[in-house]
């Protein structure tokens, strides 16, 4: 029989997609509960870059040093659709950046139906099982693409169904160390961590090279010149997006 591991209580569930901020939430968990501490969920949901998010998420977790993991597939948002980012017959937008203050006004295509919930509801009953007690989520409202399902009062609702959901002696806090911050300050805190920025992915429709077009490639790309730091990652069209 396989020993069965008792994880201590400071133990943290992360969720790391492979991308700029969760990167960056997992350097801050690995620095608050150490890498023996930390465990790495990744979720596949169908969507265009899949395999390249999945790609960054294994080198993310060797570069921390990071051995408890795990990787689910989500596949039935591909059957709802609803998003560009999992229905082919919807286009990515390109080049349409608009200003900060804009985001929220209006819910762009890239927004995945209530897929922060699923995501929470799989790192939740994965911290219930192992015994962890904090889930991090690199989710920003401020700086980002206006998706309604990072907002602070959407995790402090959230928090909330943990506590009615689940065993009476489960203690699981929601972690949301990046919410207020700014993408570029966002950038500012990996560069002071350490975090391997160089290995994340961005792109919402390209796998090979960035496209530098799409709105997280944009919001990336501006983060980056905004923090005054060269972003080490190649693009297709990135003269274009800096304009």
């Amino acid at each position: 029989m396989a020993k069965v591991e008792t994880p201590g209580a400071q133990e943290a569930v992360v969720l790391l997609s492979g991308g700029m901020d969760s990167s960056v939430c997992a350097a801050i968990a690995r620095e608050k509960h150490g890498a023996s501490n930390i465990a790495l969920l990744h979720a596949s949901y169908g969507q265009r870059t899949e395999s390249r998010e999945a790609q960054a998420f294994r080198e993310i977790a060797e570069f921390y040093g990071v051995t408890r993991r795990l990787m689910v597939r989500l596949d039935h948002f591909r059957a709802i659709g609803g998003s560009a980012l999992t229905d082919a017959s919807i286009a990515v937008p390109e080049n349409e950046l608009g200003s900060p203050e804009s985001h929220g006004s209006e819910i762009p295509v890239t927004y995945v139906p209530f897929r922060n919930a699923h995501f929470l509801a799989v790192g939740v009953s994965w911290a219930e099982a192992i015994g962890a007690s904090t889930i991090y989520i690199g989710a920003v409202a401020e700086d980002s693409s206006g998706y309604p399902d990072c907002r602070p009062e959407y995790y402090r609702v959230f928090q909330e169904l943990i506590r009615a959901g689940t065993r009476p002696e489960t203690q699981i806090e929601i972690a949301t160390p990046l919410i207020r911050l700014k993408k570029s300050e966002i950038i500012r805190k990996g560069s002071e961590l350490g975090a391997p920025l160089h290995l994340t992915w961005s792109c919402y429709q390209n796998e090979e090279e960035a496209c530098g077009v799409c709105d997280s490639c944009l919001l990336r790309l501006r983060a980056f010149l905004e923090a005054g730091i060269a972003d080490p990652i190649q693009y297709r069209r990135a003269a274009r997006a800096r304009r």
